[in-house]
């Protein structure tokens, strides 16, 4: 059985932390570990599992790579979407890549689960279905009347512990997510699968032949690079866009639900977060430098500064280097509004964070102003930038920490701390990390325009244009 991991989502109801360049999924927001890694690591224990098969956007694979390389989970590949078309176009590519007797555990890379040994319960059953030629998925078992999720309603013909699929609904206003949890006969639908990667690709040659065409040709095209998996950008761009469920799951005679009664939780809300983190004794869950005064059943997220709440009830407050987000915690679902306004208005608040991961460490935006930037670097051991020079701005580097390795025109020098160096307007340098710990520089920037689209590289270790 081969892990799939879906990680295309991008998470903007959990605005201010999660952004289109790093959503949800890369962030550490139950345990110690990121939601992507911790649905790898709750696979442990279950017998003859393959390495994973990870399907994410091309701009996030080097996080992507680097979050399986901390948990030692070595991908057999890392599929790129360069474009994003639903669930069904991600998992014919995955089902495409392994062999046809393969089974696929399809897995979402931003779900909660704390009952583990139920979960696997469930695999097993899966697996067993799967085996037959069945197309399984897992439905929750509603706890309230929840109008955020869709829903899976069951037949009452019965495959072992599964039900047949009756019908697959859209997400239903309140009175009727009342009337489904009273009649025990729907789930919540969790985007979780697992089938024979033959007989997947069977069902959507018979419902979605155009879909399944494209994916195989742009798979054919595609470009390996190390783990990467480059998808063919224009013959991809032609797919389909479609979810798994209307391209397969809802035509096909095979779908069979299995009932998981297992904690689930998509974190697809502050409040869905509230839910499943730990609280004081006053229903609040804090989480940073945090005061509060008579405050009650609230979320209170610090990053970066002292937040200090008082004589409030139900509140979400979410505080980030460059953003704060307060909400009522029953209007949470509005926030992908605000995104939407960011958007609108080419707010890079939508898209990044001031800190900027990159596969050779991170920078921090320190200050700004309408000639200079200041940012804190952290280059990681062994790791490089490009070879590169800029346009419109000189550098200057002060190692805090480390050792740099500074190439400057025909110049190379090694630099400690407390020393630095000035790279001029035009001039080609790159910047290493020759040590075996991080490196961190203050980098000063000043000139006419300090966009970041003003680099010209000569080479790139990461495969970067």
């Amino acid at each position: 059985m081969i892990p799939v991991v879906l990680s295309g989502g991008s998470g903007t109801r959990l605005w201010p932390l999660s952004r289109g360049q790093y959503p949800k999924q890369f962030l550490p927001l139950v345990s110690e570990h990121t939601l992507l890694q911790d649905t790898l690591l709750r696979l442990s224990g279950i017998a003859d599992l393959q390495a994973p098969l990870a399907v994410c956007n091309e701009d996030h694979r080097f996080m992507m790579a680097e979050q399986l390389r901390e948990i030692n989970a070595q991908p057999a590949a890392i599929i790129l979407e360069p474009v994003g078309k639903n669930t069904a176009p991600a998992v014919a590519m995955a089902a495409l890549t392994a062999s046809e007797d393969d089974i696929l555990l399809v897995l979402p890379a931003d779900h909660v689960i704390t009952n583990i040994e139920a979960f696997h319960d469930a695999i097993a059953h899966a697996r067993i279905l799967a085996e037959q030629g069945f197309l399984v998925t897992f439905g929750i078992v509603p706890t309230e009347p929840e109008t955020g999720y869709g829903y899976i309603q069951r037949d009452t013909i019965q495959q072992g512990v599964a039900f047949n699929v009756a019908a697959f609904v859209e997400k239903p206003d309140l009175a009727t997510a009342q009337s489904y949890l009273q009649s025990g006969d729907y789930f919540w639908n969790s985007g979780m699968f697992v089938f024979k990667a033959a007989c997947f690709l069977a069902e959507l040659e018979k419902f979605n032949p155009m879909m399944l065409a494209v994916c195989r040709e742009a798979l054919n095209t595609a470009e390996v690079d190390v783990d990467f998996v480059r998808v063919n950008k224009a013959i991809f761009s032609t797919c389909p866009s479609d979810s798994i469920d209307y391209a397969v799951m809802e035509k096909t005679d095979k779908a069979v639900v299995i009932p998981l009664d297992a904690g689930w939780n998509d974190i697809g809300s502050w409040s869905a977060l509230w839910d499943v983190t730990h609280k004081d004794a006053y229903g609040n869950a804090i989480s940073g430098d945090v005061l509060t005064l008579d405050t009650e059943n609230s979320f209170i997220y610090a990053e970066h500064k002292l937040v200090t709440v008082i004589g409030v009830r139900d509140l979400v407050v979410v505080e980030t280097k460059d953003a704060l987000m307060i909400a009522s915690k029953d209007k949470v679902q509005d926030v992908k509004h605000i995104v939407e306004q960011l958007k609108k208005s080419n707010r890079k608040e939508a898209e990044i964070h001031r800190k900027i991961y990159r596969p050779w460490g991170h920078y921090d935006l320190v200050d700004e102003g309408e000639r200079h930037h200041t940012k804190r670097i952290v280059i990681k051991p062994k790791a490089k930038l490009s070879v590169q020079k800029h346009h419109h701005r000189a550098e200057h580097w002060v190692v805090v920490k480390g050792t740099a390795l500074v190439s400057k025109g025909d110049e190379t020098v090694l630099i400690t701390e407390n020393e630095s160096i000035y790279i001029p307007v035009g001039v080609i340098h790159s910047l290493e990390n020759p040590g075996v710990i991080p490196l961190e520089i203050i980098e000063v920037q000043s000139g006419s325009y300090l966009g970041e689209d003003d680099i010209v590289r000569f080479s790139d270790q990461y495969g970067r244009i």
